[in-house]
């Protein structure tokens, strides 16, 4: 069944990724500028409002679509290959180890969205400036794999 989904599964796959990173990179950008706002103030409330819009209706919906459609199509692939072959090699590993650090990053910025709600951050806009770059090179790491080793 999950075999003859796959092309349907990939395609959502594909959309649920772009969203998902789509706030892995726009979230700490949000960040840096509410550094700048003053506690309390209207800028303050607006970025907050935005933050959790982005990170509750789109980033965290997507990445649990990532997750599910993701492992239907590793199950669609063990199907097709016939069991475990599917992961012989080294990209399969490096892939999922940057998944998985990607989703260590999402909850990172979770942990400082609370930080933001609570009037409590104690990070620099220049943390979050370098937090900003980690997403986009996960992703190429990702491509990369995906692309070149993934046959």
């Amino acid at each position: 069944m999950m075999l003859a989904a796959y092309d349907w599964l990939r395609a959502f796959h594909i959309l649920a990724v772009i969203a998902w990173m789509a706030g892995l990179l726009y979230l700490p950008r949000l960040y840096v500028y509410h550094c700048a706002a003053k506690p309390g103030g209207e800028l303050d409330e607006t970025l907050k409002l935005q933050e959790q819009r982005l990170l509750k209706v789109i980033m965290n919906p997507a990445m649990i679509v990532v997750w599910i459609l993701g492992l239907a199509l590793i199950w669609s692939n063990m199907e097709r290959a016939g069991g475990w072959a599917v992961f012989q090699g080294w990209a399969w590993t490096a892939k999922f180890v940057l998944v998985i650090l990607m989703t260590g990053l999402h909850m990172v910025f979770s942990a400082r969205f609370k930080r933001f709600q609570n009037g409590t951050n104690d990070w620099s806009d220049k943390r979050y400036r370098m937090l900003n770059e980690v997403p986009f090179v996960l992703a190429i790491a990702i491509v990369l794999i995906a692309v070149v080793a993934l046959k």
